[in-house]
């Protein structure tokens, strides 16, 4: 088998097993969205059909405007159309963080030369949104309350040890978050000892949120990174 192969099964049989918080709900994108499975497995075929080593990069967990709306973290339909090459008929959506990641990627040197190398997935594989009061569903992340996170955890470690009997390097892997989610990851890893070494990065929403200007220096941060671990 491919990594793609591995991933595609692994996405394509994504369930959560636990039972969740009153008013939190399990976005599963695999599962819900017209096509998105489709989408997905395009993306892994034409980027990850081999058995090359990568390094894992890791997220949160799946946002409705990016992997939620595409079945690939940090892309949103804008990014997987004119970077990745692959239509979604009758969708658009832009997440923030997205541009952030593609940005990242062009400075390294492309799509094909940066998903030879890495591959993005989250701490937990599946979203959670919370329903506020008039219905309306905001993403909610694995850490936003102690239940969650206490239901999430089973399945967060179990979804970790299968990702990493594949191809993946456990010398590094780069956290996408420097707060809580670095904080959780660490925590873990200690524990369950999957990598020799954490290494926190600024999170794409931080930055397009509040570090816009100086955009260019966590790209800079990005690509040392890489480089000091390659």
């Amino acid at each position: 088998m491919t990594i793609a192969d591995q991933i595609i099964a692994f996405n394509s049989h994504l369930q959560f097993p636990g039972k969740l918080p009153e008013g939190i709900r399990v976005m599963n994108p695999f599962k819900e969205g017209p096509g998105i499975k489709d989408i997905m497995t395009q993306f892994y075929k034409k980027f990850y059909d081999d058995k090359k080593p990568r390094q894992l990069i890791l997220g949160i967990n799946p946002g409705r405007l990016g992997s939620g709306s595409t079945g690939v973290p940090f892309t949103d339909t804008k990014r997987m159309l004119d970077k990745c090459g692959i239509e979604i008929p009758g969708l658009k959506t832009h997440e923030p963080s997205s541009v952030f990641v593609y940005d990242v990627i062009a400075a390294y040197g492309g799509v094909e030369k940066f998903y030879q190398h890495f591959y993005i997935s989250s701490i937990c594989p599946l979203g959670f949104t919370a329903v506020q009061p008039g219905g309306k569903e905001i993403n909610y992340n694995y850490y936003d309350s102690a239940a969650l996170t206490k239901a999430a955890y089973p399945f967060i470690v179990s979804s970790l040890k299968e990702q990493l009997q594949w191809n993946i390097s456990r010398e590094v892997c780069y956290c996408m978050g420097t707060g809580k989610n670095a904080a959780f990851l660490q925590a873990l890893n200690e524990k369950e000892q999957f990598f020799k070494t954490i290494v926190p990065l600024e999170h794409p929403r931080f930055v397009m949120q509040y570090k816009t200007k100086t955009k260019e220096l966590y790209i800079d941060k990005y690509l040392s990174a890489f480089d000091t671990h390659q």
